[in-house]
């Protein structure tokens, strides 16, 4: 008897190893993992997240609501790690990693650097809403949105060096977001 129900226990325990096995592989053939590195002397930037594609979706205000904390990417959430300390705005980041957040608007978005970082980019058990624990929030600082002519199918996040400031870019569809930072 006992075998009998440890072999139904593993059974039921490979099944469901499969099933998130499946599940984690057919995620990431739609949203891609990627990374954007950046070195500049001593400091490194390594920003990873997945990259939805548009498809001939409406994208902000759509499929990305306004007004909404989004995971910025798709599957997991997405985690900044820098090794040296940063300025954002007036405040400053400590070197580390951090889960990326954002809540785009049509004039404006807001980013988010939060402690935590979630294993998924969303809480299946509240509706599919952002894993996003705001007591954790380190930085909080609005950004201006940009307008391109050229259409970004995949979305992507990069980081740039402009004169003596460095930027986070983040575009997708015809919208870009560039969240200027310097070194601490």
């Amino acid at each position: 008897m006992a075998k009998k129900i440890l072999l139904a226990v593993g059974v039921i325990v490979v099944g469901i190893l499969t099933a998130v096995l499946i599940f984690r592989y057919q995620t990431k053939s739609f949203s891609p993992e990627s990374s954007a590195a950046f070195q500049d002397g001593d400091l490194n930037i390594n920003v990873f997240y997945n990259r939805p594609f548009k498809k001939g979706r409406v994208i902000f205000g759509g499929l990305v609501p306004y007004g909404k904390t989004w995971r910025t990417g798709a599957n997991e959430a997405t985690v900044f790690e820098t090794n040296k300390d940063l300025l954002i705005g007036d405040k400053k980041l400590k070197a580390g990693k951090y889960s990326l957040w954002t809540v785009p608007n049509e004039q404006s978005w807001t980013v988010v650097f939060n402690s935590t970082i979630p294993n998924w980019g969303i809480d299946v058990m509240n509706n599919g809403e952002a894993a996003r624990d705001p007591k954790s929030d380190v930085i909080v600082i609005d950004v201006q949105v940009m307008w391109t002519d050229k259409e970004f199918e995949q979305f992507t996040i990069s980081v740039e060096k402009a004169d003596d400031m460095l930027e986070l870019v983040l575009a997708w569809d015809k919208t870009l977001v560039a969240l200027p930072f310097s070194r601490q």
